[in-house]
């Protein structure tokens, strides 16, 4: 009930306005005197950031933290997708007329979300990112980053409550959509901005997200070269990454309300693509 007491009184605010002042906020040296409360009420576990709690000088820096080295291996296994991010699996499946199922009556539209036209159904993983979780994004099989698309919007909040109460809350957000290619075929990593700070970087350009920039699309040339478990990009408060790939590319393992771990498996090469073994 709390929650969609949040997200009805978000629907009478400027949503976008009102993130850039947070933003600025939590960039001012005064947020520091939030971090403690934040680790506190959150639950965030330092024991796996690179630093104390006490060394963040803004509210931004400590959600934006490194781990220390080794705090999320990468599973090496040749046939092996891993997450990109910590969270929890909120949905997973295959697209029915280009859809999948969020909640009871809430579908995503791949196709709106990404913001192209697909000619077949598509494997999906959503996976969601709560206050207390690291919030760096990381690549999650490698290959070449090919592009990347910008997509303006509202800034909705992304936890559970929002997405059962607001219809195609994740098509209508902010949103950074980046393509790669594998030896499995194209990898689309969308990465769903979320009320709050509402900003998002990417590691392959200048791109800075609910900054006043129209919507844009660039192809890498020459194609950006990645390994597994590299950074991609950072949620500066927020929230959600979808990954997407033609079906039968993957066999997802992932389950809804899975906890993930950036680093670890979440689905493998199917078998008819490995070959002989």
């Amino acid at each position: 009930m709390k929650d969609a007491l949040i997200v009805s009184a978000l629907s009478l605010m400027p949503r976008k306005t009102g993130a850039r002042a947070m933003g600025a906020m939590a960039r001012r040296p005064l947020s520091k005197l939030m971090t403690r409360a934040f680790v506190r009420v959150y639950g965030v576990d330092m024991s796996e950031a690179d630093a104390p709690a006490s060394s963040y000088n803004t509210l931004e820096a400590l959600f934006t933290r490194t781990l220390r080295e080794g705090a999320r291996p990468i599973d090496d296994a040749p046939n092996a997708l891993v997450s990109p991010v910590d969270g929890r699996c909120a949905a997973v499946g295959r697209t029915e007329n280009g859809c999948i199922d969020l909640a009871p009556g809430r579908q995503l539209d791949i196709a709106k979300l990404v913001g192209q036209p697909f000619d077949a159904e598509l494997d999906v993983a959503v996976l969601y990112l709560s206050p207390k979780d690291y919030h760096r994004v990381h690549v999650a099989r490698e290959g070449e980053l090919v592009r990347w698309r910008y997509v303006p919007g509202t800034l909705w909040p992304v936890f559970p409550a929002a997405v059962r109460k607001v219809d195609g809350l994740f098509s209508r957000n902010e949103r950074v959509v980046v393509e790669q290619d594998t030896t499995e075929g194209p990898l689309w990593s969308v990465l769903v901005g979320a009320f709050g700070v509402g900003r998002i970087t990417l590691s392959a350009c200048d791109i800075v997200t609910n900054s006043g920039r129209d919507g844009t699309q660039a192809n890498l040339a020459p194609p950006v070269s990645v390994d597994r478990g590299e950074e991609l990009g950072v949620f500066h408060l927020g929230s959600t990454v979808v990954l997407a790939a033609p079906t039968g590319r993957w066999r997802l393992t992932v389950k809804p309300g899975d906890v993930v771990r950036m680093g670890r498996t979440i689905g493998t090469v199917t078998p008819q693509l490995t070959g002989p073994v």
